[in-house]
């Protein structure tokens, strides 16, 4: 008799407010694609996505879309249309990626993950940015951006 394999989830989509908070309590590194309604979610970096997912098979690593349409925490993403993946540990902002840039991505999350590996395992300091987007006092972040 054949067995059926249990299909894991890639991507947890959160499309509310309580979703969103729900998800920043997630144990580990959340890896968010922030999208626009009317554009979709980056569909470039699924198989990416699903690759690190496969190899690494680490429980302390997510994947989620966000529609900023309907999350008011995101409502600074609005009106974009630039793929832009947050990265976030401890239910807070630890990297962004701007662009679909694949080699930049997949550095960012094993740096990023070692890092929380670190906070989680040895008391390592978390290193928290903030987005420009999503300060509204216009402060200085730290983003990791494709090279153009």
């Amino acid at each position: 008799m054949a067995s059926k394999k249990k299909e894991i989830i890639l991507q947890v989509t959160v499309n509310n407010q309580e979703l969103w908070e729900e998800m920043l309590g997630f144990k580990g590194l959340i890896v968010v694609d922030v999208y626009q309604g009317w554009c979709g979610p980056c569909r470039t970096v699924v198989n990416l996505f699903r690759k690190i997912r496969n190899e690494l098979g680490d429980d302390l690593l997510h994947f989620a879309l966000a529609e900023v349409d309907s999350i008011d925490a995101l409502e600074n993403y609005r009106g974009k249309c630039e793929p832009t993946f947050l990265f976030y540990a401890g239910g807070e902002l630890v990297a962004v990626v701007r662009g679909a840039n694949a080699p930049l991505l997949q550095k960012t999350i094993l740096d990023q993950l070692e890092a929380e590996r670190k906070v989680l395992e040895q008391g390592a300091e978390r290193v928290v940015i903030k987005d420009e987007a999503l300060s509204k006092e216009g402060e200085d972040a730290t983003i990791i951006q494709e090279k153009e």
